[in-house]
C-alpha cells in the first residue's frame, strides 16, 4: 500500500505546505459606456480596480458579432479608432499592475438596429433576417417572433450558428494573452410566453436538425424531449469552448456569467424548477459537475433593500457555493441596483462561507460603468460613484460598520488546482464516416480498450464535434453503433494529465503469428497510479473543514473482488476531529451523484440498506478517522474496502467528509471508478 502514496508524508503533520491564498475580485466593465474606448478610459479603469484591492477585470469585448479588438477575425467594433486595439491596451495596462484581464463575450447577440453594421462580413449582413434557407441564423420564437425587442439573436441549435460561437472566443485566446475567456447570454433567452415554458430556438435549421437526429416531430414547448435537446445544444457549446480553450492555453480560466431569476431551488424546490435551467435552458450546475466550466460568475442582480430580493440572493450564493463540484463560483452583484452600504454587505455575504462551509472563490460586481444605482439614475457621476465604493470596500466607512473592511487586504487571484496541478486528462475530437462525411448528433461511445467497458457516452454535435472532461490517464477508444463506420471504431487516444487530446487513428497492432489453442484466461485485477497530494491546501479556516490530499489508484477487479482503497484529507479548519465523539469525530460519507447523498452503494456497506458488508461504519458511512485526535493541519488517511459486483461494468462511489452530528465539510468532487472485467 505504501507504493501508492510515493509523494505524500509518512506523518500526520503538514509541515511546510502553504495554505491556498487568493480571493477572485473584479469589476465586469461592459462596452456600452465608459471602460475600455480608448488609451485614457482604459487607464482610469486600471487604476479604480487596483484602488479597490481587486485583481481582474472581466471586460466586454465581443458584444453584437463584432469585436473591441484587431486580432480576433470579426468585424471592429465601429466607435473604435483606427488602428486602436482596446484590448491589447487593457491587457498591457493591467498586466503591468498585476490585474488578469478576462475577455467577456456576448455569445447569442447579432445585432439590435434598423441600420445594418457597416462591414459586409459582419454576422447580421450574412446570416441575418435577409438571409435565407441554412445561411439564416436567426433564433425564432414559437409564435413567430425574431426578435426580442431591438435584439437579434442567433440560435445556438444552428450548427454554423454554434460554430462562429465557438470561434469568436477561441480567437480571442489564440491571438490575445487573456487569462480567461468569459461566455455571457449563452442560454436561451428572455421574452417566453409564460413562465418555465422555454419558447424560443425554433429556426428552421435548428428545428430540422431536432427531427433528424431524434425521430421526434413534436416541437411544443411542453415536449420534454425538444427542450432537452435544446438544454444540450448550449452546453455543447460550452464544451466545446473549454476544451478547445484549455488546448490552445492550458492555464486559461473558462468562465460564464449565468442567471439566477427569481427564488433558489431552495423555495422553487429544486435545480430543475428553476427558470435558469427549465426556461432559459442554462444548466450551469450540470456544467460545474462534468468539468466543462471553470468558474461560474453568477449575475446574483437583487436589490438588497427589498426583503423578498435579499432572500433570493443569499438563497442563490448558497446554493452556488455548495455545487462547486471540482470547479468554482464567484459570486456576482449587481452595483447598479443598490446604494453603497446595501452593495458592501452583499459583498460580505459573497465572499462568506455557506452554512455548510463552502466559499466561492471571490466577487464580481457589475459593473464599473455603474457603481451604484445614484449613477444609474443620472444623479451622480460613475466617477464620484466609484470613489465612494472604492471607499467602503477598503476602508472604514459609514457604509460598513464590520472592521476591517471586506477588502483590506490586496490578495492574489486562487489558482484553478484541477488545471495547475491536474490528476485528469481531456479528448476531443470529430466523428468521421468511413466515406469522409461528417457524423453530426451521432452518439459515440468512450471505451477501455482492454476490457471492452463503456466509461462514457456522448452525442456529437451539428458539426461531429465530440468531447470528454475529466479523464483518467490511459488509452481509450472510441466507437459508434452508426452504420457509416466499418468496424464502428473511429479512433483512439492517450490521455495525459491536464492536456486535451486529440482522436487519433487506432495504432495497429502486431501482426499475429500461428498459436496453439491457448488455454482458457482468468481474470485479473489491476490497480491504477496513487494520486499524489496537491501543492497546496487551505488552512486556519474557521470551524470543521478539510481539504482532499490524496488518494489511492483506481482498481479494475473481477467480479465479487475486495480491494482496499485509501483517501487523505487534510484538516484546514481550526477545530480538531475527535473519535468517537458525536459532533467531533470526522467519517467520509456516500455523496452525489453515485449512489446519493447518504444512500447505499453496491460497492460496499454494512449489509444494512441492500449494501454488501465490506466492513465500512454504515451502509452510507464509508470510513471513520483511523486516529483518535487529527488537529488542526494533520492528516487524516481514510481505509475502507470495496467489493466488485457480479455484473461487468463501470461503477463510481462519491464520497464527502463530515463530521458526524455537526456537518458536511467541503465537496472536493472525490469519487472511485471500480472497472468490473467479464469473469
Amino acid at each position: 500500500m505504501a507504493s501508492l502514496f510515493t509523494a505524500f508524508p509518512t506523518d500526520g503533520s503538514l509541515s511546510g505546505a502553504g495554505a491556498t491564498t487568493g480571493q477572485f475580485r473584479a469589476f465586469w466593465a461592459d462596452a456600452f459606456g465608459e471602460g475600455i474606448n480608448d488609451q485614457s478610459e482604459i487607464d482610469a479603469l486600471v487604476a479604480a480596480t487596483k484602488a479597490a484591492h481587486a485583481n481582474a477585470i472581466v471586460a466586454q469585448v465581443v458584444r453584437r458579432g463584432d469585436c473591441f479588438c484587431l486580432r480576433s477575425g470579426l468585424p471592429v467594433n465601429e466607435s473604435i479608432a483606427s488602428g486602436f486595439d482596446p484590448l491589447q491596451a487593457l491587457i498591457d495596462a493591467a498586466h503591468g499592475q498585476g490585474i488578469e484581464v478576462h475577455a467577456w463575450v456576448i455569445a447569442n447577440a447579432m445585432w439590435n438596429s434598423t441600420t445594418p453594421p457597416k462591414d459586409p462580413n459582419h454576422i447580421f449582413n450574412l446570416h441575418g433576417p435577409a438571409a435565407s434557407g441554412r445561411d439564416n441564423w436567426v433564433m425564432t420564437r414559437s409564435d413567430g417572433v425574431s426578435k426580442l425587442t431591438d435584439d437579434w439573436m442567433l440560435d445556438p441549435g444552428h450548427p454554423d450558428a454554434a460554430a462562429w460561437v465557438v470561434n469568436a472566443a477561441t480567437s480571442i485566446v489564440r491571438n490575445y494573452k487573456v487569462d480567461g475567456i468569459n461566455l455571457d447570454r449563452i442560454r436561451y433567452p428572455d421574452g417566453n410566453l409564460g413562465s418555465l415554458v422555454p419558447s424560443w430556438g425554433y429556426n428552421p435549421t435548428a428545428l430540422a436538425r431536432f427531427r433528424a437526429e431524434t425521430g421526434h416531430t413534436d416541437t411544443s414547448s411542453t415536449n420534454p424531449e425538444w427542450t432537452q435537446w435544446r438544454r444540450d445544444q448550449v452546453t455543447g457549446i460550452v464544451r466545446r469552448i473549454y476544451l478547445e480553450s484549455t488546448a490552445l492555453k492550458p492555464s486559461i480560466r473558462v468562465s460564464a456569467d449565468v442567471i439566477t431569476y427569481g427564488y433558489g431551488p431552495q423555495t422553487t424546490g429544486s435545480w430543475e424548477n428553476t427558470r435558469a435551467y427549465a426556461e432559459q435552458l442554462q444548466d450551469w450546475r450540470g456544467w460545474l459537475r462534468e468539468g466543462i466550466l471553470d468558474t461560474a460568475m453568477l449575475m446574483n442582480y437583487k436589490r438588497d433593500s427589498l426583503a423578498n430580493q435579499h432572500q433570493m440572493y443569499d438563497e442563490w450564493n448558497e446554493f452556488a457555493k455548495d455545487n462547486q463540484y471540482r470547479r468554482s463560483v464567484a459570486i456576482g452583484s449587481a452595483l447598479y441596483l443598490n446604494d453603497i452600504a446595501s452593495s458592501v454587505s452583499q459583498v460580505r455575504r459573497a465572499v462568506a462561507p455557506s452554512a455548510a462551509g463552502n466559499n466561492a472563490i471571490g466577487w464580481v460586481g457589475y459593473s464599473y460603468r455603474t457603481p451604484d444605482a445614484m449613477t444609474n439614475a443620472d444623479t451622480r457621476s460613475g466617477a464620484t460613484g466609484r470613489a465612494e465604493l472604492i471607499k467602503a470596500l477598503t476602508q472604514p466607512s459609514q457604509y460598513d460598520t464590520v472592521s476591517p473592511p471586506v477588502f483590506a487586504d490586496a490578495p492574489a487571484v486562487p489558482a484553478m488546482s484541477w488545471k495547475t496541478q491536474p490528476i485528469f486528462g481531456h479528448l476531443r475530437g470529430t466523428a468521421v464516416a468511413t466515406d469522409g462525411t461528417l457524423l453530426a448528433g451521432t452518439v459515440v461511445r468512450l471505451v477501455e480498450p482492454n476490457t471492452g467497458i463503456v466509461m462514457r457516452t456522448m452525442t456529437t454535435d451539428g458539426t461531429g464535434w465530440f468531447g470528454f472532461v475529466d479523464l483518467p490517464i490511459g488509452t481509450y477508444r472510441v466507437t459508434t453503433e452508426s452504420p457509416r463506420v466499418t468496424g464502428g471504431v473511429l479512433g483512439q487516444a492517450t490521455i495525459l494529465a491536464g492536456r486535451v487530446s486529440l482522436l487519433g487513428a487506432v495504432a495497429p497492432g502486431p501482426t499475429p503469428t500461428p498459436t496453439a489453442t491457448p488455454s482458457p484466461t482468468t481474470c485479473q485485477r489491476t490497480d491504477g497510479p496513487g494520486i499524489g497530494a496537491p501543492a497546496k491546501v487551505a488552512s486556519g479556516v474557521g470551524g470543521f473543514h478539510a481539504s482532499w490530499y490524496g488518494q489511492s489508484g483506481y482498481s479494475t477487479l473481477c467480479p465479487g473482488e475486495t480491494a482496499t482503497a485509501v483517501v487523505a484529507y487534510y484538516n484546514s479548519g481550526t477545530r480538531g476531529w475527535l473519535a468517537d465523539t458525536m459532533g467531533q469525530v470526522a467519517y467520509l460519507g456516500t455523496w452525489n451523484p453515485e449512489p446519493g447523498q447518504d444512500r447505499a452503494s453496491t460497492l460496499g456497506g454494512d449489509g444494512g440498506g441492500g449494501s454488501p458488508n465490506t466492513g465500512w461504519p454504515r451502509y452510507n458511512r464509508v470510513a471513520a478517522q483511523p486516529a483518535e485526535w487529527v488537529g488542526p493541519n494533520q492528516v487524516a488517511w481514510f481505509q475502507f474496502t470495496i467489493v466488485a459486483p457480479s455484473a461487468p461494468g463501470t461503477y463510481r462511489l462519491a464520497i464527502r467528509p463530515l463530521v458526524e452530528g455537526a456537518q458536511w465539510m467541503e465537496d472536493f468532487g472525490v469519487f472511485w471508478i471500480v472497472t468490473v472485467r467479464a469473469p
